[in-house]
């Protein structure tokens, strides 16, 4: 149904498989996945030749000789999948999405964190925009915000809440973007910008930044502007992570809800 071969992991040549006490077949090392296909793991590297001579022998007892059509690859591994029963293919698509943050940061004095670019499509426009980044794989969103924002500008943060989430599709490699908009508090005040990829960074009042014309005219950004106002007149509760437990890892996961109204409502 599946096969994943994994550029570094079991024996140098394959398992052998004897069919009726007759004929044994060498074939590629693999286990059984939980979706009814196969994973090839190769530990060590394989002589090219040696390896199409046992990828076909494996094909074959696979009953798969013909079909497999490219999914992904990942530094580690290339998939190649193939749907064998007789109905229409269910294999789930690679990654659609990339997880983003954008991070409001606000002191006490009404003030909020800003920065510059030195690249992007932010760069040479004259646009005081929010620090932003991407979330890493196995990171979670508030952890990212908090490293991206200190990556960015050197201020320590705590997580507030998420105060909502955009979707824009066609995006980076023509991925959809889901980008958390995410309210922290400040824990320094004193700015180190990072010399790679930020021009300038500022503590910028409130109103300052939200009257940037790129702001007003564009609807997402007057969105998150007018969330922080909600925020300042404590008419807005966002989604805070809550930490929980699974039947299927070992390892939290969090849940993003709004804790308040749930109190309200228990």
């Amino acid at each position: 149904e599946l096969m994943s071969v994994a550029a570094s992991p079991a024996l140098p040549l394959g398992d052998h498989l004897c069919e009726n006490g007759f004929e044994c077949v060498e074939i590629l090392p693999f286990t059984n996945d939980a979706h009814g296909g196969v994973i090839v793991d190769l530990k060590d590297p394989m002589d090219p030749e040696i390896f199409a001579t046992l990828l076909k022998s494996s094909l074959l007892q696979w009953k798969k000789q013909e079909g497999f059509w490219y999914h992904h690859a990942e530094p580690s591994y290339v998939m190649l999948v193939y749907w064998i029963p007789k109905t229409g293919c269910t294999i789930p698509p690679n990654a659609s999405h990339r997880v983003r943050i954008a991070a409001t940061v606000l002191n006490d004095k009404k003030e909020m964190l800003v920065v510059k670019e030195k690249r992007g499509k932010f760069h040479g426009i004259g646009v005081w925009k929010l620090p932003t980044g991407v979330v890493d794989a196995g990171e979670e969103i508030f952890e990212a915000a908090i490293r991206e924002v200190k990556e960015e500008t050197g201020i320590d943060t705590e997580f507030v809440e998420v105060l909502g989430f955009r979707q824009e599709h066609n995006s980076f490699f023509g991925k959809s973007d889901l980008t958390f908009i995410c309210m922290l508090r400040p824990l320094s005040f004193d700015i180190k910008r990072q010399e790679l990829e930020i021009e300038a960074a500022q503590w910028m009042p409130f109103e300052e930044y939200a009257a940037q014309p790129f702001n007003q005219k564009h609807e997402s950004f007057k969105y998150t502007i007018e969330l922080c106002i909600a925020k300042m007149e404590r008419v807005y509760t966002g989604l805070c992570p809550i930490p929980v437990s699974s039947f299927f890892s070992k390892d939290l996961s969090y849940v993003y809800l709004n804790t308040k109204d749930l109190d309200k409502s228990s």
